[in-house]
């Protein structure tokens, strides 16, 4: 089973209130096969950004996936994954772990960099979890 990732995540401030935003489709039909957000507390949006892909990741594994496509507009996070960029900062080296066992138990992932306005979903998604953590406060 093939489906599309869009992970996304963001914070207000670096560090400052942060979320993210994973949508997984069918690469078909475009059609949402599931959405996943929340809120992180106080983080850096590269932190954000990590966990989003996590998340999508996590959601493919669940439906069974055995290829994905990741597109992410985190230059940072494609390229690390990618295995083109170091991961040095210490906060990102368990989440890249995290997100590179569970890109073995897919077995073929793809990422792929995309411009922040062809990742809406995703973005949208993280914005929405930002917001009904500000809420809570």
């Amino acid at each position: 089973m093939k489906v599309i990732i869009e992970a996304d995540g963001g914070s207000r401030g670096n560090p400052g209130p942060a979320g993210y935003g994973a949508v997984v489709l069918d690469p078909d039909t475009d059609e949402v096969l599931v959405e996943r957000a929340e809120g992180l507390g106080i983080t850096t949006n590269n932190v954000a950004e990590y966990q989003g892909l996590i998340a999508g990741l996590r959601a493919a594994v669940e439906l069974g996936a055995t290829e994905v496509d990741v597109r992410m507009d985190s230059k940072l996070v494609v390229e690390q994954m990618s295995g083109r960029w170091k991961i040095k900062h210490p906060a990102m080296q368990p989440l890249a772990q995290e997100a590179g066992r569970l890109v073995r138990e897919i077995g073929s992932v793809r990422f792929e960099w995309i411009p922040r306005l062809r990742n809406s979903r995703a973005d949208a998604l993280a914005n929405q979890a930002m917001d009904a953590q500000a809420a809570d406060r």
